[in-house]
């Protein structure tokens, strides 16, 4: 059961962070991922099979200390931004900054449980939920910040890298899923301590 619900919030939280991206990139002018029928919060729109399902649950099934994932990316054309580079850049980073802000609000909620004078239980129930909100957003906010196409993290970088950059990136771009797969599989635990961190500086606790 508790399974069912780490990969709910997972999904959910996937979710929040696709359309994020979408309706920054309407901010920007770019209505694609709205004539797509993309900016919703319904999660059979997203779903990645491999990304959102398959690799949470074998995450989990495993007793990872470390839960992620990915949904189907919202699209949008950057041709029509109304400014290319930094339009681009704000796209990349909503769905990173959509997954803190949602740590942060519920991490702040952890910080005030004790004042609301709950119930033993209920409080433990409260602390349980929040915390795993908490630690599922700050996972996927620390995870899509990789450099690795084709996660946020490398289209941030890559938009702002000077153009004598272009060749090493088409390299990086050609073998993307093999160095995504090595770092899941090898150094996916080195995010713990970032996320660690973030934990205790959201909710005051340690994780």
């Amino acid at each position: 059961m508790n399974s069912i619900f780490y990969i709910v919030i997972l999904i959910m939280s996937i979710v929040i962070h696709e359309i994020s991206h979408g309706f920054m990139a309407e901010y920007f002018g770019d209505k694609t991922a709205r004539f797509a029928g993309r900016l919703t919060l319904n999660p059979f729109k997203h779903l990645d099979p491999f990304g959102s399902v398959i690799l949470p649950a074998v995450l989990v099934l495993s007793g990872s200390s470390i839960l992620f994932g990915w949904a189907r990316p919202v699209p949008y054309n950057p041709d029509n931004l109304s400014d290319k580079k930094w339009g681009t850049v704000a796209v990349a980073a909503a769905g990173v900054l959509a997954n803190f802000f949602i740590a942060l609000v519920f991490g702040t909620i952890m910080r005030f449980i004790p004042d609301f004078h709950l119930s033993v239980d209920l409080s433990k129930s409260l602390n349980f939920i929040t915390s795993i909100i908490v630690i599922t957003n700050l996972a996927l906010g620390v995870f899509n910040l990789i450099p690795i196409p084709p996660l946020d993290g490398s289209k941030i970088l890559f938009t702002l890298l000077p153009v004598s950059f272009y060749s090493l990136i088409a390299v990086i771009e050609q073998y993307s899923l093999i160095l995504l797969l090595v770092f899941i599989v090898f150094f996916s635990s080195s995010l713990y301590p970032i996320i660690a961190f973030l934990f205790h500086l959201f909710t005051g606790l340690a994780l």
